[in-house]
């Protein structure tokens, strides 16, 4: 048997750093497309997202903020703020709790889905880009 007593929850920080290293292993061409992006962890989404979205607290993992498109050095003029993507680490944790998946796997999930619908990703594209990280 195992001992668990010691056993804490991942933290804000080391959700950021899974993320980071889950984005590192993305493929090239997703990080080209991408440009770059802004990864945030949050505990839950804000009010004004779940109202927006009418959903619970529990029902978001992750939500992309932005236009959808690379635009790099153009944001500097226009005052534009970056594409962000927001994940919701007390979502994730819960789905988490319930599947049979590793949390980077969850986590890359994720990323690669709100990224992606963004940029036009067919789900089968997505579901390639999955299985091409380590």
């Amino acid at each position: 048997m195992h001992d668990l007593t010691g056993l804490e929850a991942p933290s804000l920080e080391d959700f950021d750093a899974l993320a980071q290293e889950a984005y590192a292993r993305l493929p090239r061409t997703f990080h080209e497309l991408t440009g770059n992006i802004i990864i945030r962890i949050e505990d839950f989404p804000e009010d004004d997202v779940l109202r927006e979205m009418k959903a619970n607290e529990f029902d978001l993992l992750g939500l992309f903020q932005g236009t959808g498109l690379a635009h790099g050095e153009e944001l500097a003029h226009t005052g534009m703020l970056p594409n962000m993507v927001f994940l919701y680490r007390r979502p994730i944790l819960d789905y988490w709790a319930e599947h049979k998946e590793t949390l980077g796997a969850v986590i890359s999930h994720v990323l690669i889905h709100e990224i992606g619908h963004h940029f036009g990703l067919s789900d089968d594209d997505m579901e390639r880009l999955e299985r091409q990280v380590p």
